[in-house]
């Protein structure tokens, strides 16, 4: 009989080191590592958590305007997600145009 190696983990406690950890990851390629970061927390974070992730990386005085390849900020493609417009408000708050 097998079972699985991990539990479904709903309501995890995301503390700031958690939060953090989105700060040191790394593009693959070219893409700007800021863009990067700001999009992998942006779909891997419940609104408070990305929030608390904004205040760090504005505080590191990154970029929160980072372009893609194609020249979008990660506003802009907020904005196309009619469910995330509370993720709209956040960015803007921290200055994203």
């Amino acid at each position: 009989m097998s079972t699985k190696d991990k539990v479904k983990v709903i309501g995890e406690d995301l503390d700031e080191t958690k939060v953090a950890r989105y700060l040191d990851m790394q593009p693959h390629g070219d893409e700007n590592a800021d863009f990067h970061v700001l999009t992998k927390a942006y779909r891997g974070l419940p609104l408070e958590a990305f929030e608390r992730f904004l205040q760090q990386f504005s505080d590191q005085g990154r970029d929160i305007n980072a372009r893609d390849a194609k020249g979008r900020t990660l506003l802009q493609l907020a904005q196309e997600n009619r469910s995330h417009l509370d993720y709209v408000e956040v960015l803007k708050k921290f200055g994203a145009v």
